[in-house]
């Protein structure tokens, strides 16, 4: 599996910041989390990766390839990745 750089990522949606300047590196192999309250981002960053959002300013690599950045997007069919989001916990079992 590939790293994954993100440098200085932006995304808002109309005057709402919902990613602002995220720098990250995911080393090649590693498993990660994004932990964080409701509305904090974590699903617009992870859109963002797979290319179902494009940033504002900023860039998104995946191993040595640039996906996204200035004058360049890589479609998410072409990045080779795949997403999984977990049922939503209401707390009642």
């Amino acid at each position: 599996m590939a790293g994954i750089t993100l440098h200085s990522l932006r995304l808002s949606f109309g005057q709402t910041r919902a990613v602002d300047g995220v720098d990250l590196q995911v080393p090649p192999g590693a498993f990660f989390a994004l932990l964080g309250p409701s509305g904090c981002g974590k699903t617009s960053l992870l859109r963002l990766i797979a290319g179902l959002e494009r940033p504002d300013s900023g860039s998104i690599s995946i191993g040595a390839r640039e996906v996204a950045g200035p004058g360049r997007f890589v479609e998410p069919g072409a990045r080779g990745l795949g997403m999984v989001f977990s049922p939503t916990r209401s707390g009642r079992t």
